[in-house]
């Protein structure tokens, strides 16, 4: 009755070249005398001082981010716990519900 209809591959438009041979090379070993590497200068960038204004502010907004971060784990551990109390209050009712209905047959 319902047939699937099975997509036909597309024909390629324009000129097709086939794909070339890949022929391998032999590998011939030779003598060669390692290179002293370079080395490299020393970096120029300014080492970083920490002040006592800086280490204060750091410690600060760490404090800060662990606040935030744990208020909002609490809050969604808090919504769980209201969900799962809730639910239990629905099936507490439905189960009264269904009791009561049984006894008045």
């Amino acid at each position: 009755m319902l047939r699937p209809k099975i997509p036909t591959m597309p024909t390629p438009t324009g000129h097709v070249t086939p794909p070339a041979p890949v022929e391998p090379t032999a590998v011939l070993p030779s003598l060669q005398t390692p290179l002293a590497a370079p080395t490299a200068p020393a970096p120029s960038r300014p080492v970083v001082q920490l002040t006592p204004g800086t280490v204060l502010a750091l410690v600060g907004g760490g404090t800060a981010v662990v606040l935030v971060v744990g208020a909002v784990l609490v809050s969604m551990l808090l919504a769980v716990a209201i969900t799962g109390a809730s639910v239990a209050v629905v099936a507490v009712v439905l189960r009264s519900l269904l009791a009561s209905e049984t006894k008045r047959r």
